[in-house]
């Protein structure tokens, strides 16, 4: 045996089991944000006053409201990205309140670690690193193991049951 087809070889089994692991970046990813807002959403909810009074010292519009939002969709939220389910969707509403986060409570050091003139870098910002992820699940997907991919086949099966076949151009979207 040559050296080049020993060196194919082990080129294949490795394209291989790196291959059969594509499902863990989005799971890991999901199983991540998913517990750390399910967290702070808890928080928030434990200590509502708390967050009300926090969320107006920032300035934040109706904070009463706000907070009763935001507590909620990162405690929902979280439990949500945890299963899979609308993982998208979750995750571009708690991407919104990581820019608000950026804007309000972490103004200050991200403005500075972006001109480098603290002894911060952006990626010390916490709300910029959740940011970073939640992008990536919005744009990626919730991966192979997740409530929103066994829906999607299960919906898929339906329709080819009745007999029914997306039109051109409506066929469903890949999560």
């Amino acid at each position: 045996m040559s050296v080049p087809s020993t060196v194919q070889r082990v080129e294949r089994l490795g394209l291989a089991t790196v291959g059969s692991l594509t499902f863990l970046p989005a799971l890991l990813t999901r199983l991540l944000m998913g517990e750390a807002f399910f967290l702070t959403g808890r928080g928030k909810l434990a200590n509502f006053d708390n967050t009300v009074e926090f969320f107006t010292s920032l300035g934040i519009p109706m904070p009463e409201l706000n907070a009763a939002f935001v507590s909620r969709l990162e405690y929902y939220g979280g439990i949500a990205l945890v299963l899979g389910l609308m993982t998208r969707l979750v995750a571009a509403g708690l991407a919104s309140t990581m820019v608000v986060a950026l804007l309000t409570a972490e103004r200050q050091g991200f403005l500075e670690a972006l001109r480098l003139s603290g002894e911060q870098t952006p990626t010390d910002i916490v709300p910029v690193v959740y940011l970073l992820f939640l992008l990536w699940l919005v744009i990626s997907g919730p991966g192979a193991l997740s409530l929103d991919r066994m829906i999607a086949g299960w919906w898929r099966k339906v329709q080819a049951a009745e007999g029914r076949t997306p039109a051109p151009g409506s066929e469903p979207v890949h999560v």
